[in-house]
């Protein structure tokens, strides 16, 4: 397939300060009355920064609504409460909060600005919205935003966890890639030669300097981003998401204790490094560096249901070829569970 047209971001703004800016950003294009959707436990203290940023501006914020959760169901009901003479939404807060927000103003064909406050995955900038529908989790059509406002300090401050699930996230591009390129030669599969370059280099752009301070959350916050225009780029999750995100969807269908997404695929896709037989050494070398080995560790998965999220996972997408499609994987999968140092670690009995 050909696209003649992509969407990406007209604004971009990653630096700190930005979330006290948006005001200003709204007000130079034309929105002078939106509609905010939060995180529904959002500080006061981030919130006032943005509300004092809009007030300066003079923007009219018409409502300003808590999100309580990434669902089908809470988007359909704010959808017909957006007033008709809303200019934009905004979404400020984590992930939930934003992909509820994108959802909205995709319904409402409304521009959209996402304000993150933490690094958690790529989803702040994508083509998809990933929400629950009737408790099953979906990633729905969506649009990319017309805005980013990424404030470097704001998410600096956000837990380390967040920033640790956002670099897991970001290695699955190398496994993500890899699947593609290996689907093309099994089945077909048409591969988007700069949508996949610009996956591979967004990681190794943040590679070249993992470190937790106002330049990595630039340079990570900018690897994530790129990544969701990769998607937008090929009109797939191709350059993103591969045989890593299904053993994590498999995962959360087992519906056990619920984890983060990005340490879920920043595990599988080490253990899927290791099946496609590259990478593995690079992805090793960036948890050791960044402490993400440490804090998977410090509460270990559970082998029976990394075992049984094996066998299901290349069910879980029809016609998506990756390195579980190719051959029975589960008992090389198993043996790197049990003996290869850095899996022990991360899994336990």
């Amino acid at each position: 397939m050909i696209r003649t047209q992509i969407a990406i971001p007209t604004l971009v703004r990653v630096k700190p300060g930005a979330a006290g800016r948006v005001g200003l950003y709204a007000r130079r294009h034309g929105f002078n009355e939106i509609v905010v959707l939060h995180s529904a436990d959002l500080h006061m203290d981030l919130m006032q920064r943005l509300c004092d940023g809009l007030k300066a501006e003079d923007i009219g914020v018409l409502h300003r609504w808590p999100v309580q959760e990434a669902s089908f169901e809470q988007a359909r009901e704010l959808f017909p409460r957006i007033p008709a003479r809303t200019r934009a939404i905004i979404g400020y807060g984590g992930g939930k909060a934003l992909d509820v927000a994108k959802y909205v103003a995709f319904l409402t064909r409304l521009p959209y600005i996402a304000v993150p406050t933490s690094l958690s995955n790529d989803g702040f900038c994508s083509p998809q919205s990933s929400l629950t529908l009737e408790g099953r989790r979906k990633s729905l059509p969506s649009a990319m935003p017309f805005g980013v406002a990424l404030d470097t300090e704001i998410c600096l401050a956000a837990p380390e966890i967040l920033w640790l699930s956002g670099v897991g996230d970001l290695v699955a591009k190398l496994t993500a890639v890899a699947d593609w390129k290996l689907a093309f030669n099994a089945v077909g599969t048409l591969v988007d030669d700069f949508a996949a370059l610009l996956s591979d280099a967004t990681v190794f752009q943040f590679i070249a300097r993992p470190t937790r301070d106002i330049e990595g959350v630039r340079l990570l916050g900018t690897s994530l981003m790129l990544n969701g225009i990769a998607m937008e780029v090929c009109g797939s999750s191709r350059p993103a998401s591969g045989s890593e995100h299904l053993i994590s969807h498999a995962l959360d269908s087992l519906g056990g204790k619920p984890r983060m997404h990005g340490l879920q695929v920043g595990v599988a896709a080490y253990l899927v490094s290791l099946l496609q037989g590259q990478n593995s050494a690079v992805i090793a070398d960036l948890f050791d560096r960044t402490g993400f080995w440490n804090a998977v560790a410090a509460d270990p998965f559970r082998r029976g249901d990394w075992l049984e999220a094996l066998r299901r996972a290349p069910s879980i997408k029809q016609d998506f070829y990756t390195v579980l499609s190719s051959r029975d994987c589960l008992p090389e999968a198993d043996q790197f569970l049990r003996t290869d140092p850095h899996l022990q670690r991360c899994v336990t009995d």
